[in-house]
């Protein structure tokens, strides 16, 4: 009988990633990986100390406004072998009075604009930058960031939140630009954008009063759901977005 796993598709021993550790999606992806029976090893990445502990898990600091943290990581993980699995966890929508989701242009920030694009599109692209080069180059290998489906364009009929869509617009434009480059070098490797859907965290806690209970999501259903879409990957869909239950979000 084949060991439990979440990530069949990939080779054993998986060398995996999660960037965003300590927040609810992230700590459920470490979680998950640990007990996988395909992972060899977590790389668990934050701003703020990571409290889960295994064998598997090594613990690391990273701070987007500190581009030296993501290299000096980059290195560390890739020390003994390549990348298999980069997922970064990140994301910011509002942190009471001084940010809040814009419900009109005449909200605009520029402070806050710089905040949001900072978290949610800077600090991907230069994980991006330093990560991407360590992934291998004979097999299956998936970078992932967590998108929304309201940075889709095509997908936006209601208005609002301008910053928070704009730079998950720019998160998706990132991706879908690495993942036309980095197909030159490594033909097996997938690089996508993630919609986890409505998740029970700090991040939507303030915005789940008209959710409904069947589609607030826990952070372990979620990153459930979102390994398995992982595993379903192969290079023909690099540089797309996909939701929790595999549906293509548009751009």
């Amino acid at each position: 009988m084949n060991p439990r796993s979440h990530l069949p598709s990939f080779l054993r021993n998986l060398n995996a990633v999660v960037i965003g550790a300590s927040g609810g999606i992230g700590q459920a992806f470490v979680k998950l990986l640990s007990e996988d029976a395909y992972v060899g090893q977590v790389h668990a990445f934050s701003r703020s100390p990571v409290t889960l502990q295994h064998e598997k898990i090594t613990t690391g600091h990273v701070d987007f406004e500190q581009e030296d943290t993501i290299e000096q990581a980059a290195a560390a993980a890739s020390e003994k072998q390549p990348l298999d699995l980069i997922l970064v966890a990140t994301g910011i929508l509002s942190d009471g009075d001084r940010l809040q989701p814009e419900k009109t242009f005449r909200n605009l920030s520029s402070t806050n604009l710089h905040r949001v694009f900072a978290v949610n599109a800077i600090g991907p692209a230069l994980v991006a930058k330093h990560f991407l080069p360590h992934m291998p180059k004979n097999r299956k290998s998936v970078f992932a960031a967590l998108s929304a489906r309201v940075g889709s364009i095509e997908d936006n009929h209601l208005g609002g939140w301008y910053g928070y869509r704009a730079s998950k617009a720019a998160l998706n434009m990132i991706l879908k630009t690495a993942a036309i480059e980095v197909r030159r070098r490594f033909e097996q490797a997938i690089i996508v954008g993630l919609h986890p859907g409505t998740v029970n965290t700090r991040l939507s806690a303030p915005f789940q009063a008209n959710v409904s209970e069947e589609k607030l999501f826990t952070p372990d259903f979620s990153a459930t759901k979102l390994l398995a879409v992982i595993d379903r990957l192969d290079a023909s869909d690099s540089g797309r977005v996909f939701a929790w239950d595999g549906q293509r979000i548009p751009y």
